[in-house]
C-alpha cells in the first residue's frame, strides 16, 4: 500500500481523509481507485467507543424522529447479514415500577417491531414481575412490577472497523493508518489531493485526486478550516462515556435499557465479552482531543444510575475500565441541547468541491458511505457506478462463528490464527493474566495493520476498554512479540510499554 502511495504517477480517484472506511469500502467497492488516509490507528476515536449496539434507536423513536429509525432498522439487518460473524441479537428488558409503564413501554415497542417489519430481531412483550426477575435477577427490585422486553443487535466497533479495512483491501482500496493529511492541494481554486506525512518515516507525499473526501467525524471543521480559514464552524461535539463492571452486577445475557434519566438521555447496562457496559453521558464539549477523559461528574452520574436499577450498588473502586467518546454532531446555527441534536448525517460539499460527511450513527454507517460516493462521483466528474455494498459480505463472514470459542470475534481468521499455532505451538500460550493466546499479536500484526501495543491491545482485542489493569499486565509481552514481528529493537519496546501504560492510567479511577 505503501508503495502505491509513493508512485507519482497514481491519480486517485478519491481520497478519503479519517477513518471513513465504510466510504472506502463503497468506493473500492464500486471499481474506484480509492485511498484512505488515517493520521491514528483505525477506530482509535469515536469508532471504538460506542455503546457497541447496531440498532434502530428506541430514543429517536420517543424523539419522533421515524424516518431515521426506519433507516436505521433496515441498516441493522442488512449488518447482521453481511456480518454475522460481529452483530448478534441482544435482548433487552425496560423494568417498570410505575402503573403506566408497562402499557406505554408496551405500545412503543410494539411500534418499533412494526416498523422493523420482516428485518426484526425477535417480538417485544411486556413481561410478569416474575418473569423480568428470571431473566434480570439483579434488577431492584423494590416497586418493581414488571418490564417489557425487546430485541436489538450488538457488535464490536473496533473488530467491525478492522475487518472492513480488510474488506476494503480485498476490492483493491488502499488504507494506511498513522498517516496525516497536512494540506489540502488546489488547483484552479478546485480541491485536487493531498499533501500527507507518513508520521512512521516522516516522508510526506503529494497526492492527486479527483475529489476529496472529509470523513474526520468531531475533527470536521479542522479540514474544512484547511479548504477555508473563514469557514463558519459546524461541529457540536458532545462526550459520552462509559463504565465496565465485573458481570456479577448483570449476570446472564439480557441487558437493561432505562429510558429515561435525569438528562433526559437512554441509559443502558449490557453485558458484553464477559463483563458489563454502562452507558452513556452527554456532556457538551468545546476542545476535542485524540483521548478524552471521563469526568468526575460524569462517573458519578453512572454509579448513581446503575445503583438505582441493580440490586448491587457499584462503587468507584468497581469499575474495570472507563472511556471517553466524542459525538460529531452537527448543529447548524441552532444552539440545541446535545441530547436533542439530531443522529441523522450531514452532507456538505464545498464550493473548491470538498466532500464533508459527518453526524450520523454506527448503525447507518454503510448508507452514510453510499450517499458520500454517490455526491463524490458527481463532484469528481466520473461515470456512475452503482452500489454493491448492501449485499457486500465483510471480511471474517461465518455464522457460526461461536464455534471457535475465544476466537469467535475473527470469523473465518480463526481459521488463520489456529494455524499460525499449529506451526509455532508457543505462540498458544496465553497472555499474562488473560485468555488471549500470543498467536493474536502476531495476527494482528501480520494481518490488522496493528502499530503499537495500544492498537492491540485496545482495539484489535478489548482488554483496555475491559479491564485496563489486566491490559497493563499484558503489555509488556505484547511489546516483545510485536517487535520480533516488526523487527524493532528493546528501546521501542520500552517506549511502548510506558507510552501504553500512561494512555491505560486514564481507563481506571
Amino acid at each position: 500500500m505503501l508503495a502505491r502511495i509513493a508512485d507519482a504517477g497514481q491519480k486517485w480517484d478519491f481520497i478519503v481523509i479519517g477513518t471513513g472506511v465504510g466510504v472506502a469500502l463503497e468506493a473500492a467497492s464500486r471499481g474506484y481507485r480509492v485511498a484512505l488516509l488515517e493520521q491514528n490507528d483505525f477506530a482509535s476515536g469515536t469508532s471504538s467507543r460506542s455503546t457497541k449496539l447496531i440498532h434502530g434507536g428506541v430514543r429517536y423513536l420517543q424523539q419522533g424522529n421515524v424516518s431515521l429509525v426506519l433507516e436505521a432498522l433496515k441498516e441493522r439487518g442488512i449488518l447482521r447479514r453481511n456480518a454475522p460473524h460481529l452483530v448478534h441479537d441482544l435482548p433487552f428488558i425496560v423494568p417498570t415500577y410505575d402503573w403506566w409503564e408497562g402499557p406505554f413501554y408496551g405500545i412503543g415497542l410494539k411500534l418499533y417491531d412494526m416498523l422493523a417489519g420482516k428485518e426484526g430481531f425477535g417480538p417485544s412483550k411486556i413481561l410478569s414481575k416474575e418473569e423480568t426477575l428470571e431473566k434480570i435477577p439483579t434488577v431492584e427490585t423494590d416497586g418493581l412490577r414488571g418490564g417489557v422486553i425487546y430485541h436489538d443487535g450488538q457488535f464490536d466497533d473496533s473488530r467491525l472497523v478492522v475487518n472492513l479495512v480488510q474488506t476494503a483491501a480485498e476490492q483493491g482500496g488502499t488504507l494506511i493508518n498513522y498517516f496525516e493529511a497536512e494540506k489540502l492541494i488546489k488547483k484552479n481554486g478546485l480541491v485536487g489531493g493531498v499533501i500527507a506525512r507518513d508520521l512512521e518515516s516522516g516522508r510526506e507525499y503529494e497526492l492527486k485526486s479527483r475529489a476529496v473526501i472529509n470523513a474526520t467525524g468531531v475533527f470536521s471543521d479542522r479540514i474544512r478550516r484547511m479548504d477555508d480559514p473563514g469557514m463558519s464552524p459546524f461541529m457540536r461535539p458532545s462526550q459520552g462515556v462509559h463504565i465496565v463492571l465485573d458481570r456479577s452486577f448483570l449476570p446472564g445475557e439480557t441487558a437493561i435499557m432505562v429510558p429515561h434519566t435525569d438528562d433526559g438521555r437512554v441509559l443502558f447496562a449490557i453485558p458484553w465479552h464477559h463483563s458489563v457496559l454502562v452507558g452513556t453521558t452527554d456532556t457538551p464539549v468545546e476542545d476535542v482531543s485524540m483521548e478524552p477523559l471521563p469526568m468526575d461528574h460524569e462517573i458519578e452520574f453512572l454509579l448513581k444510575h446503575t445503583a438505582r436499577y441493580l440490586t448491587k450498588d457499584p462503587e468507584p473502586g468497581d469499575i474495570l475500565s472507563m472511556f471517553a467518546g466524542f459525538r460529531p454532531l452537527v448543529s447548524g446555527k441552532q444552539r440545541l441541547e446535545t441530547a436533542r441534536i439530531s443522529r441523522e448525517h450531514t452532507l456538505s460539499i464545498s464550493r473548491t468541491g470538498l466532500v464533508t460527511i459527518a453526524g450520523g450513527k454506527w448503525t447507518t454507517y454503510r448508507k452514510m458511505a453510499q450517499e458520500t460516493v454517490d455526491q463524490a462521483i458527481v463532484v469528481a466528474r466520473l461515470n456512475h457506478r452503482p452500489s454493491v455494498s448492501e449485499t457486500l459480505q465483510i471480511h471474517g463472514y461465518h455464522h457460526h462463528a461461536d464455534q471457535f470459542e475465544n476466537l469467535k470475534d475473527y470469523g473465518t481468521d480463526a481459521l488463520e490464527i489456529q494455524r499460525l499455532i499449529k506451526n509455532e505451538p508457543a505462540w498458544g500460550n496465553p497472555l499474562p493474566g488473560g485468555s488471549i493466546v500470543r498467536g493474536e499479536v502476531i495476527w494482528a500484526v501480520k494481518a490488522e495493520m496493528a502499530r503499537t501495543v495500544e492498537d492491540f491491545l485496545a482495539r484489535r482485542r478489548r482488554v483496555l476498554f475491559l479491564d485496563a489493569r489486566a491490559a497493563m499486565k499484558m503489555a509488556p509481552a505484547v511489546a516483545e512479540l510485536m517487535a520480533a514481528e516488526l523487527k524493532k529493537g528493546i528501546q521501542w519496546q520500552k517506549k511502548q510499554i510506558e507510552s501504553f501504560q500512561k494512555t491505560a492510567h486514564n481507563y481506571f479511577l
